[in-house]
């Protein structure tokens, strides 16, 4: 098997897929450091950390893959809340038409395979390497468990992707995605789906017990992201219990938005309810390789002129008129007459406006596509915490908790009064709203083994969607494995095609 381990630059980082043929060590990138320095002090080593960070949000092959903003578009758009209104570019288009992922040659496989295999990568070389580093115990606590915690979040999102959903109540035996646990540079094999999970979560435990609030700034892991993490793990597991602990403690400390920052544009990591996101600044514009490139309403790019990201007119008639959030779209956009002004005071007079539109992502402006990415609200830990509350039986603490939550988006909102199946279907409803376009979607279809359906909605009403519907459970919810490593990997098993 092909190597493409280059000593003149650092970290499996720069390993972009452990089985690629490929060699991307010609030059040292801008998110690495000398080998020969990076471990010798918790300083240099907070710079190789600092790599994994920007690995989140920079440009990878195309501009269609804008790190964790890429993915985030992918599992929206292959789901049924984000409508895709027009061509446009086209891009994004076979994604949201189920072709991109079932296509073993296909960049964007290829991308999210190597993407979060690149972060485990990452996090190996610092986790084999920190301990022998010069610098405070705390620092090396700080950074080893922000790697571990890496390594347990890029491990989670690899076997949802390439795997058959977990099954609460199965053997989980079914192939996951391979284990990396060291800084190798060569592929092994599949392990489980229950192996897989039995790692992320002996990795996320870890990273609990090294972390605390502290940190340098919201794009890195502190105590509170890694419990989120924990949380979104042991939902999906079914775990119903630790998931609403978790969430508990992921949200302490992070208050839920008010209406004049829901009104902001989600880009700002200093809302006082993100608890993990990238900042970008000014003078690292990312131009088209950016979330707010495809999904905001006011760059200028022919992707959101002409494609501006809708929500599913059937999930925006969930809304009531009294909560905050409805303003977030615009049912009438395609009306001047009765359009958002908003839209036309952000917009260019050649965008086109199409009913349903979004306003909630705004990008810097019309010539740049600078924002800060969310990855972990407050909204989210409340949502989820309701939820396993619910799904485990306790109706009475997960009224109390989706209360809190749903008393802040909607002021008349007087309390539920469902419970059971009624209050799960509430609260999931309240989570589609909340997360729309925040790269959830996807995962929540597939962990609870539910279909795809977009029909009824104005998904009809538009070319591109191309499939309306997918069975639960069926091979096509499983990406393929992409062919560089098919056939650099011999131990590398594919899919059913």
């Amino acid at each position: 098997m092909k190597k493409i381990f280059n000593k003149l630059t650092l970290l499996l980082l720069l390993v972009l897929s452990f089985g690629c043929a490929e060699d991307y060590l010609d030059t040292v990138p801008t998110d690495a450091v000398s080998e020969s320095l990076v471990f010798t002090t918790t300083q240099n080593a907070f710079s190789a950390l600092n790599g994994i960070h920007r690995s989140l949000y920079i440009r990878w092959d195309s501009q269609g893959q804008p790190g964790e903003g890429g993915m985030m578009i992918m599992r929206e758009v292959m789901s049924e809340d984000v409508v895709m209104t027009g061509l446009a570019n086209n891009w994004f288009v076979s994604t949201t038409r189920w072709l991109t992922h079932r296509n073993e040659n296909a960049g964007d496989v290829r991308f999210a395979w190597r993407y979060y295999y690149r972060v485990i990568g990452n996090a190996n070389m610092i986790i084999a390497n920190i301990d022998e580093a010069a610098g405070p115990q705390a620092e090396k606590d700080e950074i080893k468990g922000q790697a571990l915690a890496y390594r347990a979040w890029a491990h989670f999102n690899l076997v949802q992707l390439f795997a058959e959903r977990y099954n609460a109540g199965g053997n989980n035996s079914q192939l996951g995605v391979p284990i990396v646990t060291e800084p190798i540079t060569e592929g092994g094999a599949r392990n489980t789906v229950e192996e897989v999970y039995t790692q992320i979560n002996t990795d996320i435990e870890a990273a609990i017990a090294l972390l605390d609030e502290g940190r340098n700034a919201k794009s890195h892991i502190n105590i509170n992201v890694a419990n989120g993490i924990k949380a979104r793990i042991a939902l999906t597991q079914g775990r119903w219990s630790d998931a609403a602990a978790a969430a508990k403690l992921a949200r302490e400390g992070y208050p839920l938005m008010s209406e004049a920052d829901m009104y902001a544009g989600f880009n700002n990591v200093d809302n006082p309810e993100w608890i993990w996101g990238s900042r970008q600044v000014d003078d690292q514009q990312t131009f088209f390789a950016s979330y707010f490139a495809y999904m905001s309403v006011n760059f200028s790019s022919t992707n959101i002129r002409g494609n501006p990201k809708a929500i599913s007119k059937l999930l925006f008639n969930k809304i009531p008129d009294s909560d905050i959030r409805k303003n977030l779209w615009d049912p009438n956009a395609s009306k001047p007459a009765l359009r958002d002004p908003f839209i036309d005071e952000v917009t260019l007079s050649n965008f086109a406006k199409r009913d349903y539109m979004n306003r909630k992502f705004v990008a810097q402006g019309n010539a740049s596509s600078v924002g800060d990415v969310m990855y972990m609200r407050a909204s989210e830990m409340y949502l989820l915490e309701a939820e396993a509350l619910a799904r485990g039986g306790n109706d009475a603490q997960a009224k109390v908790i989706l209360d809190q939550f749903a008393k802040q988006r909607n002021p008349q909102y007087a309390g539920t009064t469902n419970t059971g199946a009624a209050l799960i279907e509430e609260i999931m409803v309240q989570r589609r709203i909340e997360l729309w376009g925040e790269g959830f979607r996807f995962y929540d279809l597939k962990r609870l083994n539910l279909p795809l359906d977009r029909t009824g909605s104005n998904h009809v009403d538009q070319v591109v969607a191309g499939k309306f519907t997918e069975p639960a459970g069926t091979i096509n919810w499983q990406w393929q494995i992409p062919i560089d490593e098919i056939n650099a990997n011999e131990l590398m098993i594919q899919n059913p095609s």
